[in-house]
C-alpha cells in the first residue's frame, strides 16, 4: 500500500519548496526563506523554531551579503530533500551566531570571497520544512578567507 510521502506529486512539490527556499536566499531575501520552514521546525533534530531559522539566516545575510546556495543535485524522495549545493559568498560583515561551525563569531570582516560545498537534508511536512541537517566545509571557506593555514599541496612532495 502507498503512502502520501511516496506521492510523486507531493516529491515534487517538496522539491519545488527546497529550489524556492534557496532562490530567496539568493535574491537575499531571508525573511521569506525563513517563512519556507515550519512554525516548530528543528535544526539537526533539536527545536529551534521558525524563529529561531530566521535569527540565523539573518546572520549567516549580514555576514555574507552576497551569499548563493547553487544547488548541483537534489534527491527527494518521501518526505526528505537532499541538495548538495555550492555556497558562496564574500566575508562583509561580523557573525554574531555560532554557526558556520562557530568560527566567524566576532571575527572583522575579511573582504574574501570563498565558495565551498555543502550537503543539505530537509524533512518536509505539509509543504514547510520541519527539520535540517546539514554538512559544510567550513574549514576550506575559513582557508579561503585566510583566517586558517591554506592546506599543504597533495599530494605531499617528494
Amino acid at each position: 500500500m502507498s503512502t502520501a510521502a511516496d506521492d510523486p506529486r507531493l516529491v515534487a512539490q517538496n522539491a519545488a519548496v527546497i529550489r524556492t527556499q534557496h532562490d530567496r536566499l539568493n535574491r537575499g531575501d531571508w525573511q521569506a526563506a525563513a517563512e519556507d520552514f515550519a512554525e516548530d521546525t528543528r535544526n539537526f533534530g533539536r527545536a529551534v523554531g521558525r524563529a529561531g531559522v530566521r535569527r540565523v539566516l539573518e546572520d549567516i545575510h549580514r555576514t555574507f551579503p552576497d551569499m548563493r546556495l547553487e544547488i548541483v543535485d537534489l534527491l527527494a524522495a518521501g518526505d526528505a530533500v537532499i541538495v548538495r549545493c555550492r555556497f558562496s559568498g564574500t566575508h562583509e560583515g561580523v557573525g554574531q551566531l555560532p554557526v558556520n561551525g562557530g568560527l566567524l563569531v566576532g571575527v572583522a570582516p575579511t573582504h574574501k570571497h570563498f565558495e565551498v560545498q555543502h550537503i543539505h537534508w530537509y524533512e518536509l511536512r505539509a509543504g514547510k520544512i520541519v527539520d535540517h541537517y546539514a554538512t559544510r566545509d567550513d574549514i576550506g571557506m575559513m582557508q579561503q578567507l585566510g583566517l586558517l593555514p591554506a592546506p599543504p599541496p597533495f599530494p605531499p612532495p617528494k
